[in-house]
């Protein structure tokens, strides 16, 4: 870091710092718009590592019924640097189950200590297995208590304005998991606080044919109509996967301005199926990406998302379906439209001063960067950051975070992993 020579005098008067960026490639930071941060202390557990989504949730839900307000403490942080260090500025977390006296508080005071974006969900479930749900009933809550908490972190938390650093979301966690009227319920009370909070709503929809099952058995309706019937479309609602929409539903998100998470690592580690994202995009659906939870992708690298969202569209046989400028685009704009925010996702007057930078200048990208440098950063193996600034603020340098001590984070992370395991029997 320091003054370039040839910069204009009157610029590096008026700068209060400059980075020299040669050899760089500057990009608006990457934008998450689904992940469960907890779930970086349950990678690769053994017995879920080959399981479709509804195992691999049965196998998972006594683990993550041992969290503490320590582990969703240390795992926000975690994931939040990870995704820093892969590009990543703004991310939203969908947590849904709040055990032990863990509470969307520790998220927030988390993510403060890392410095980036924060949109954090409420998350919830009360549909247990005596009710014919899937999550055990121990991990539920009381509706009445989901909407007086929903209800008090946004008014403790949600920062409506232009800049803001943290906004609160409403997420009950899926048709199998919650009651329709708590559905309902959420969504009148996230409207409740008027447009100008904007107060937006979240949840898994469609990843699988299971869900779509269980959602024409039990509803009889499909996922995207059954979406609509409880008033959860407009452009206030993003739903993550959609995996299994078809044409007709497609068509009425875009009609209502609902947006949709894309999560390409998860979708094939789960095996449910691939998104329709070429389809959402020319219907004009707004699409941005997650990297979803970090015990179904097993990473948090939102650059690694951008170039599967890229190869999955192509894998159908259509080398035309996705291009490496669009997955980029969708990873900024996309999911800014996504999230309901207009000031970040773009390098433009008036924005925010999210910014990040990657070498060019290294082995993973010699013989592609010289002949197109945005093309490289997609095509060829993704890269950590070099540098990197949310809201004005250098948080990565030289490849590595500035004010977090990177060895200390992992190692408490791990210890509180193994605690979780231990705990779980």
């Amino acid at each position: 870091m320091g003054v370039t020579a040839d910069l204009p005098p009157a610029l590096r008067e008026a700068a209060h710092e400059v980075i020299d960026a040669r050899g760089r490639i500057v990009l608006p930071g990457f934008v998450n718009t689904h992940h469960h941060f907890y779930q970086t202390l349950t990678r690769v557990i053994p017995a879920a590592q080959d399981a479709v989504l509804f195992d691999w949730l049965k196998t998972l839900y006594p683990i993550w019924a041992e969290l503490t307000p320590e582990a969703v403490f240390v795992s926000t942080q975690l994931a939040l640097t990870e995704l820093l260090l892969s590009g990543c500025t703004t991310s939203s977390d969908h947590h849904y189950l709040w055990p032990n006296g863990s509470r969307l508080d520790d998220q927030f005071a988390a993510a403060e200590t890392i410095g980036m974006r924060f949109h954090g969900a409420r998350g919830s479930m009360s549909l247990g297995e005596s009710q014919g749900g899937l999550p055990p009933d121990r991990v539920t809550e009381d509706e009445a208590s989901i909407l007086r908490d929903s209800r008090r972190v946004v008014e403790t938390f949600h920062d409506a304005s232009r800049f803001a650093m943290r906004r609160v979301v409403l997420a009950p966690c899926s048709p199998f998991s919650v009651t329709p009227d708590l559905m309902r319920e959420s969504a009148a009370l996230a409207r409740s606080f008027g447009a100008e909070m904007n107060v937006h709503l979240h949840t898994h929809l469609a990843e699988t044919k299971d869900e779509e099952e269980f959602c024409l058995a039990r509803f009889g309706y499909r996922p995207g109509d059954f979406a609509e019937h409880l008033n959860w479309t407009g452009d206030d609602v993003w739903h993550a996967h959609c995996v299994h929409l078809n044409q007709a539903e497609i068509d009425v998100f875009a009609r209502t301005h609902t947006g949709v998470a894309h999560c390409p690592n998860s979708n094939m580690r789960l095996a449910s199926g691939i998104a329709p994202v070429r389809a959402m995009r020319d219907a004009g659906v707004a699409v941005g990406l997650g990297v979803d939870g970090s015990a179904s992708n097993d990473g948090s690298h939102l650059l690694n998302e951008v170039r599967q969202c890229l190869l999955l569209q192509r894998v159908m046989g259509n080398p035309h379906a996705m291009t490496a400028r669009e997955a980029l685009e969708i990873a900024t704009l996309g999911g800014a439209a996504v999230l309901g925010r207009a000031d970040i996702g773009a390098l433009a007057p008036g924005m925010a001063a999210d910014l990040v930078a990657f070498r060019l200048d290294t082995l993973w990208h010699a013989g592609g960067a010289v002949h197109d440098p945005v093309a490289a950063l997609v095509f060829c193996q993704p890269q950590p950051v070099d540098w990197a600034m949310v809201n004005g603020r250098v948080l990565i340098m030289d490849g590595a975070p500035v004010h977090l001590d990177v060895g200390g984070l992992v190692e408490r992370h791990n210890c509180a992993a193994r605690a979780l395991v231990a705990r779980a029997g």
